[in-house]
């Protein structure tokens, strides 16, 4: 079975331009068949504001109504995807964009309302391979933008370490693959404030007790829960870091294991 890496990558790797380049400039050199995620919520907020419309969060996540899911499509499945897959083929790296209606590879269910109504938000219900595993045999990388669709002509708004996580899991079925979480900060930090407390190994026994010592907590939570729910779903390898940890050895990163 061939291995595959599911990259996801968001934060500052895609709000600055020269960062944005030098990475894909190594990652078009990565050997290997490869499935590149990204978000771009800094970008499509610098829009909304822009043009005047409010931009509303509740913990930390985005409200989506109407105006910015419009925002949103524009900036994740248009301007951010298009110049990635434009400096991808710069790099002679031929690849192709992607939103979950495409190819009908994500579908979501939008989020039922409780105590928060969140909008045009999905959570993802089903991941189709067949379109990518033919997109994957002619040498051409899939890049993922964070929208899916409900099947009946509705775009969702919908978390990109959830989709990195479930499209992971969903090509399990014919690759060993291998999930990458890149962003900012070398790792699983035992303490934000040291960029050298890198927990390199969270297991699934230690997790819960990080959690309760409040290591793992905030936004990191439910990144880490997506690690977890892919390892419990066949995915070989999961590893949260700087995005040199794909291409430099001896660095410091953390690996989640079962």
């Amino acid at each position: 079975m061939k291995t595959l890496k599911v990259i996801k990558i968001g934060g500052n790797i895609i709000n600055d331009d020269a960062a944005l380049r030098q990475f894909l400039e190594q990652f078009s050199k990565l050997e290997g068949l490869k499935v590149l995620v990204h978000g771009g919520g800094k970008l499509a907020t610098e829009l909304a504001t822009k043009i005047g419309v409010e931009v509303k969060m509740i913990n930390g996540r985005r409200i989506t109504d109407a105006d910015t899911l419009d925002i949103i499509t524009m900036v994740y499945a248009g301007k951010i995807n298009k110049t990635i897959v434009a400096y991808l083929q710069a790099n002679n790296c031929n690849a192709i964009g992607f939103a979950g209606a495409d190819g009908n590879t994500i579908i979501s269910d939008k989020r039922p309302v409780k105590e928060v109504d969140f909008g045009f938000v999905g959570d993802v219900k089903t991941v189709n391979t067949k379109t990518l595993d033919i997109v994957l045999n002619g040498n051409i990388i899939p890049v993922f933008c964070a929208i899916t669709h409900d099947g009946n002509g509705q775009l969702l708004n919908t978390n990109a370490d959830t989709i990195a996580s479930e499209l992971a899991i969903g090509l399990t079925k014919n690759y060993e693959v291998e999930l990458y979480y890149c962003f900012e900060k070398q790792g699983v930090l035992k303490d934000v404030n040291n960029e050298d407390s890198v927990i390199e190994i969270i297991s699934t026994n230690t997790y819960q007790s990080l959690i309760e010592e409040g290591v793992i907590a905030d936004g990191m939570l439910p990144k880490l829960d997506n690690c977890m729910h892919a390892l419990k779903h066949h995915v070989a390898k999961v590893c949260i870091g700087k995005p040199e940890m794909l291409f430099q050895k001896n660095l410091k990163f953390t690996t989640i294991k079962k």
